[in-house]
């Protein structure tokens, strides 16, 4: 039997078709085949339109089932992936009222710092483990505020993921998990926050039925399942927000287990077994795909917004675009550990929530013209993107997550040799790398929320790892002094 995976990015919609057997793709598709449109109007603005994501998954589906070769009673349920924190509003017949204020809109950072103020610092972080920022419930008092019209028709509230699930049901629900994103889920009660809906206005009313993240949340609907060549009444039985459900795809649900990611923006996700917050919010919390308030599993999620975007820099204009990334890899590779005395601080694309939203800029500290090339720049970038990782480390440590193992797709940065020999060396753990991605993580979720698989580690039996890379104590010290020396250069600055 087969298991339907969704992912719903900004860029792209993407499907796959997930052997439940064998763990393999039978075949997989992306919609559109040039990225989506992200509509500004004004700048720090973002949205799409909701209907867009949900036509190119049509495209998607129907074009993995081809390449997939399976009939229409071989898919058995649907998992969905999605990006997170956008808002999604309808009306009582379900038409969308507005297009989605998605993740990268900014407009609603100064209400959110307002609500963190008037609340309490402290009320906010103990109940909510985040300030309410720019997050879901901050959007939708902008909506409130600037279109009081729009708001009034408003019969409930979606995120992305919970809008697909509506196309493909007819029911409108969503998770805990979900509104903890959205700034909507009280960590202390195991409830909807009063807290938040009370101090921004809202009715309760706005907020969908909760269905449990791994679990029957609605049937394929008959003329939709016609549409799709799908089996009407499959059940779509899991739901996650992108970086959860990544955490989810690398088998990453347990206290100690990280998940990387290291594209033009970085991300360390650990999973925590306590309700703990940092004090500074400098990490965001969210409730984990396999939280309950039988046991707290909570992901915590560190950004590093200048990683992969400081190697394309100097890959234009250090290297001219006259290098591959595998030869810079060699380059740097050449290049001794601490990059003889090098440092580059790796936050030039914008303010970094891990240095308390400053925007310090990208630098390059203690470079000599008499001694150091291009090979010193790049492994000094590829090892400063790696120190903040293990800067933010050391923030989640201090929550409750020290590291036991680091996973990641064999991807991006993690292609390289240097990259993934610092990250476990400074780290003191093992690396493993998968080839893995959203969509096969969202089919694998919905075979254990369907019961195909009776067990997380039946559903992951099928996921092979493709490298593990260990730590080598012989470079311990020097990686551990040119840390400490990248440290004492970030300190200047912040």
């Amino acid at each position: 039997m087969y298991l339907l995976g969704i992912d719903i990015g900004s860029s792209s919609v993407k499907a796959s078709i997930l052997n439940g057997e064998t763990g393999g793709i039978a075949g997989s598709s992306f919609y559109p085949k040039s990225e989506m449109n992200i509509t500004a109007k004004q700048s720090g603005w973002a949205e799409q339109q909701p209907e867009l994501w949900w036509e190119n998954l049509k495209l998607a589906i129907l074009e993995a089932k081809s390449l997939a070769k399976v009939s229409r009673n071989e898919i058995i349920a649907v998992g969905i992936s999605y990006q997170m924190h956008g808002l999604v509003v309808v009306d009582k017949q379900q038409n969308v009222l507005r297009p989605s204020i998605i993740w990268c809109d900014s407009r609603a950072t100064e209400i959110g710092n307002k609500a963190f103020n008037e609340i309490g610092n402290e009320k906010c972080l103990n109940a909510l483990l985040n300030s309410p920022g720019n997050f879901t419930a901050s959007k939708l008092k902008w909506v409130k505020d600037n279109e009081p019209s729009v708001y009034k028709k408003i019969d409930k509230i979606m995120l992305p993921g919970d809008y697909i699930a509506m196309k493909l049901t007819g029911e409108i629900r969503t998770t805990a998990s979900g509104l903890s994103e959205g700034m909507f889920w009280d960590f202390r009660k195991n409830e909807v926050s009063d807290l938040v809906l009370g101090y921004y206005g809202f009715r309760k009313e706005l907020i969908p039925e909760l269905v449990d993240t791994f679990g029957i949340q609605g049937h394929v609907s008959a003329k939709i399942a016609t549409d799709l060549g799908l089996k009407p009444g499959i059940p779509v039985s899991y739901r996650a927000g992108d970086q959860p459900n990544n955490a989810l795809s690398l088998n990453v649900l347990n206290p100690g287990e990280i998940a990387a990611t290291a594209g033009t923006s970085g991300v360390v996700y650990g999973v925590s077994g306590e309700v703990k917050y940092d004090p500074q919010s400098r990490v965001n919390t969210f409730a984990h795909v396999n939280h309950s308030a039988a046991k707290n599993r909570l992901g915590v999620l560190l950004c590093i917004n200048g990683t992969g975007i400081l190697n394309s820099w100097l890959n234009k204009n250090i290297g001219n675009k006259s290098y591959s990334y595998e030869q810079m890899n060699e380059l740097a590779a050449a290049i001794p550990t601490g990059s003889e005395g090098i440092s580059i601080l790796p936050f030039g694309n914008g303010a970094e929530r891990v240095l308390g939203n400053k925007n310090i800029g990208a630098q390059i500290c203690g470079i000599d013209f008499n001694r150091h090339s291009q090979g010193h720049l790049f492994r000094a970038a590829q090892e400063g993107i790696v120190f903040s990782f293990k800067y933010g480390m050391d923030i989640l440590k201090g929550i409750g997550i020290d590291a036991k193992v680091i996973r990641a797709g064999k991807a991006n940065m993690f292609l390289s040799p240097v990259f993934r020999e610092t990250l476990a060396n400074i780290a003191g753990v093992s690396i493993e790398l998968y080839n893995t991605d959203g969509a096969a993580g969202a089919a694998r979720g919905a075979g254990v929320g369907s019961g195909y698989y009776a067990s997380f580690a039946e559903a992951f039996s099928g996921l092979k790892k493709l490298e593990s890379i260990e730590p080598d104590l012989n470079e311990k010290d020097r990686i551990n002094q040119a840390y400490q020396l990248w440290e004492e250069n970030l300190q200047k600055f912040i």
